[in-house]
C-alpha cells in the first residue's frame, strides 16, 4: 500500500446552522487519481477547499505530506496546485507570459516551452488566452497547477463543456501527471471519466461520504445485491460512435 499523503479525519464545516460536511474521514494515497463524487451541494466542493487552505474548517484534522493544516498553512500551499472551475487569467498576455508570471508568484524558474509541451499547446505559445479553444484552456489551466512542482494536484470538473475530442485528450493528459508521480484529485460529474481515470473514489452526499472504493469494486457490489439495468446495455455509445466517424485526432480552433 502506497503511503497517505491526504489525511481527513472528522471534517466539519458548518455555515450557521447548515452543516454543509458532516465529519468525514478519508485518505488519499501518494501517486493515486482520487475522484470526490456527488451532487451539487453535497459538500465535496467545500471539503476541497478546505484542504487547498481556501475555506476555514470549523472542525477536524487535515494533514497534507505529513504538515498540519491548521499549524502550517503555508507549506502546504508550496505543495500543491489547484485548477479551479473559473480562472481569472489576464486575457491580453500570451502564455509564455502567464507562465513567466506565475513562475515569479512562487519563485520558481520554470522551462516555460517544455511546460506547453506537456500539454500540447507548444504551438500556442505567443497566443493570448483569450484567443484559445476552450479545451486549450483547459489544458493551459492544468498547466499551471504544476509551475510549482506540486506533489498533489486538485482539479474541479476539468472537462466540463469540452467537446470528445478535447475530453478524451484530457483525461490522457491527467494520466500522464499521474505516471510523472503527482497525485490527482478530481472532481467531475461524468462518471464514464471517473470510472476511467480513478483509482479510487469517494461519493458525499449531503456532506457524508456514503461509499469509498475502486470504481471496479462499487459497479460489482451493486451487481452483486441484484441490479439490474432496465434495458440492454449496448457494447457502444453514442460517444464512440462520434470518435468512431470523426476520429480521436485533437482539433484546434
Amino acid at each position: 500500500m502506497a503511503d497517505v499523503i491526504i489525511s481527513v479525519r472528522d471534517l466539519v464545516k458548518n455555515y450557521g446552522d447548515f452543516s454543509a460536511v458532516r465529519g468525514i474521514s478519508f485518505d488519499v494515497y501518494e501517486n493515486e487519481i482520487f475522484g470526490l463524487l456527488g451532487p451539487n451541494g453535497a459538500g465535496k466542493s467545500t471539503t476541497l477547499e478546505i484542504i487547498e487552505t481556501l475555506r476555514r474548517k470549523t472542525s477536524g484534522k487535515v494533514t497534507v505530506a505529513g504538515y498540519d493544516l491548521d499549524k502550517e498553512p503555508d507549506t502546504i500551499k508550496g505543495l500543491i496546485g489547484v485548477q479551479l472551475q473559473a480562472s481569472g487569467y489576464y486575457p491580453g498576455l500570451n502564455l509564455l507570459q502567464l507562465i513567466e508570471l506565475f513562475a515569479g508568484l512562487y519563485n520558481q524558474e520554470v522551462d516555460a516551452m517544455a511546460l506547453l509541451r506537456s500539454v500540447n499547446l507548444e504551438e500556442k505559445a505567443k497566443s493570448k488566452y483569450k484567443e484559445l479553444s476552450g479545451g486549450q484552456k483547459q489544458r493551459f489551466s492544468v498547466a499551471t497547477t504544476l509551475i510549482n512542482k506540486p506533489k498533489v494536484i486538485f482539479l474541479d470538473e476539468p472537462t466540463t463543456g469540452l467537446d470528445p475530442q478535447a475530453r478524451r485528450n484530457l483525461w490522457e493528459l491527467i494520466k500522464s501527471i499521474k505516471a510523472s508521480g503527482i497525485t490527482v484529485i478530481i472532481t467531475t460529474h461524468y462518471m464514464d471519466e471517473a470510472e476511467y481515470l480513478c483509482d479510487r473514489i469517494a461519493i458525499i452526499d449531503s456532506g457524508k461520504i456514503i461509499a469509498l472504493d475502486t470504481p471496479d469494486h462499487l459497479i460489482d457490489q451493486l451487481v452483486a445485491s441484484g441490479f439490474e439495468r432496465p434495458k440492454e446495455v449496448k457494447k457502444a455509445n453514442l460517444e464512440d460512435v462520434f470518435l468512431h466517424l470523426t476520429g480521436k485526432t485533437l482539433r484546434e480552433d
